[in-house]
């Protein structure tokens, strides 16, 4: 099944400036890599001499070739292969060894050209060695088991976790996210004090990162922020689980539009409106909107401008201070338009756990029911080393050529970025999130080859009574409801162990936030063909 669940927000981003885009993330300082043998002559030995190491393994490669490739009959002539079952084993054998052999001397021929005087280059060289040592062993268990010559020619080797001398090497681990350094601000709401979101640009990817931001204005202004009514916008209790953030700051800072409409009593009425933005629109509001907000019976104030020349296209810079000093109202409900596009602290903001304290990983995360079925769905058709693959393609073709350099890559090339992923991660399958039709996500799965061998492409499948996966979601009545599968998409996507992302697209995004906060990211995480410019760009209209 296809998901056009992932094409949630690129409609109303097209305005968005670069400055809105969250730039890749630099690639993490690669850590010191403790191997007795091998790593400390990687740093005591000039690059020549790993050049002539290498050479030297070429040379006993070639031998062990010809010796491979000697007929078995005329060195045993007798009672060893007398069987012609047996010799028939052993010939195959023997051509899976030179088929391996065939790899390794390229492989060990690509390491040789290797710079290794640069840093990434030479954690690029170590991989790649320990990848050689591993098809090494592979090739001693074909040569020693002839009895299992008749399974696939290709190697299975696990290259992403080698070891050497009992030691680890994991080039695509998760990121040390550094908790103990994290900034952050307390969140203690006064007593009456609400601040109602206002969340309308985008869908609902765009609304999570407003909402996450709304929280940070409720925390500086200590108010209780106030979820959006499911009738002028998303069902969010379907999709976040609203409990478990007041659980996690251990007291009441989140409260549901019902909620408070039961504490005013019927009193609906907003004190003070402040418009984050000005331009293009007061608030980003139009008049639908203001209307429907008027009808869950709000009264309100006229909206305010706080900085007249914000705009969306443009944002500027804030700081707390900037906020303190514009938004401090003593009023008891007060609302704040659309902050999607706020330029706020980011680096605060956007830091593992966000820029409130509480006691959990993140605060918005999936809602139970949807984090359960992630779970089954991974445990069903996954398994636990898996890569995750946002693949945005409807409507991104014409937003992404409107940007300096496109994001929008021929299947081919992205086929090829995608298998050097696959060959750090060494992962045996490929979650597929997409809104791609089926001739493209058919063509890539032809183009994902690894060894011989495609790698499948997994892409959820419609509903069907006879798998358990997805039961409570049907049992609870979510099931089918775009925003609920959008979140599940997502869940999957930050369980895996490495994940491929699409560039300026907030879906990508809120799974890189869940990532870090979680604690999954891993060195390997990267936008498809990150560092590279498509190879084709059509013309604009």
């Amino acid at each position: 099944m296809h998901m056009d669940s992932s094409s949630d927000e690129e409609d109303d981003r097209r305005n968005l400036v670069e400055q809105n885009h969250r730039k890749p993330p630099s690639p993490p300082a690669v850590a010191a890599f403790h191997v007795e043998d091998l790593s400390s002559r990687f740093h005591r030995v000039s690059f020549k001499l790993q050049k002539k190491y290498i050479i030297a393994i070429v040379a006993l490669l070639v031998f062990l070739f010809f010796f491979v490739v000697t007929d078995f009959h005329s060195l045993f002539p007798t009672s060893s292969l007398r069987f012609d079952s047996l010799s028939d084993r052993m010939k195959e054998s023997e051509l899976r060894a030179i088929n391996l052999l065939r790899q390794q001397q390229l492989g060990l021929l690509t390491a040789l050209r290797t710079n290794a005087s640069d840093p990434k280059q030479l954690e690029d060289l170590k991989s790649a060695l320990f990848k050689q040592i591993s098809l090494n062993r592979h090739i001693e268990q074909v040569l020693l088991n002839p009895h299992g010559a008749g399974n696939s020619i290709e190697p299975e080797f696990d290259f992403g976790n080698a070891t050497l001398n009992g030691v680890a090497y994991d080039r695509c681990r998760t990121v040390d996210q550094n908790l103990s350094q994290r900034k952050t601000i307390e969140w203690n709401p006064r007593d009456g004090k609400f601040l109602l979101a206002t969340c309308v640009s985008g869908q609902m990817s765009n609304h999570l990162i407003c909402l996450e931001k709304h929280m940070f204005f409720a925390a500086l202004l200590n108010r209780v922020l106030v979820i959006p009514s499911s009738k002028v916008d998303f069902q969010y209790d379907r999709v976040v689980d609203i409990d478990h953030i007041n659980k996690c700051l251990g007291k009441k800072v989140v409260v549901s539009f019902d909620e408070f409409s039961d504490v005013k009593k019927g009193h609906l009425h907003i004190d003070k409106f402040l418009c984050y933005f000005w331009k293009p629109q007061p608030c980003f509001l139009d008049d639908e909107r203001l209307k429907k907000l008027r009808s869950l019976g709000l009264s309100m104030s006229k909206p305010e401008a706080v900085w007249n020349d914000e705009d969306i296209g443009n944002p500027k810079k804030k700081t707390v201070q900037d906020v303190l000093d514009k938004f401090s109202y003593d009023d008891d409900v007060m609302a704040i338009g659309d902050v999607f596009y706020a330029n706020l602290e980011r680096e605060w903001a956007m830091q593992p756990g966000g820029p409130i304290a509480h006691k959990c990983k993140t605060l918005i995360e999936p809602n139970r029911l949807i984090r359960l079925t992630a779970q089954r769905f991974v445990q069903t058709f996954l398994g636990r080393n898996f890569i995750a693959l946002h693949f945005r393609r409807h409507g991104f073709l014409k937003f992404c050529n409107a940007k300096k350099p496109s994001c929008f890559y021929p299947i081919p090339q992205a086929a090829d970025c995608i298998l050097r992923v696959i060959e750090r991660a060494d992962a045996p399958v490929i979650y597929l999130s997409t809104d791609a039709a089926e001739s493209e996500t058919g063509l890539l799965q032809s183009l994902v080859m690894l060894n011989g061998r495609p790698v499948p492409l997994v892409i959820r499948p419609p509903r069907n009574s006879a798998e358990k996966w997805d039961a409570l979601l049907y049992r609870h009545g979510i099931e089918g409801d775009s925003q609920v599968e959008a979140m599940l998409d997502k869940t999957i996507c930050a369980m895996s162990s490495v994940f491929i992302g699409a560039s300026g697209s907030t879906f990508t995004e809120d799974i890189l936030r869940l990532r870090k906060d979680w604690g999954s990211a891993s060195m390997c995480d990267e936008y498809l063909c990150q560092g590279e410019e498509p190879n084709v760009v059509a013309e604009n209209e």
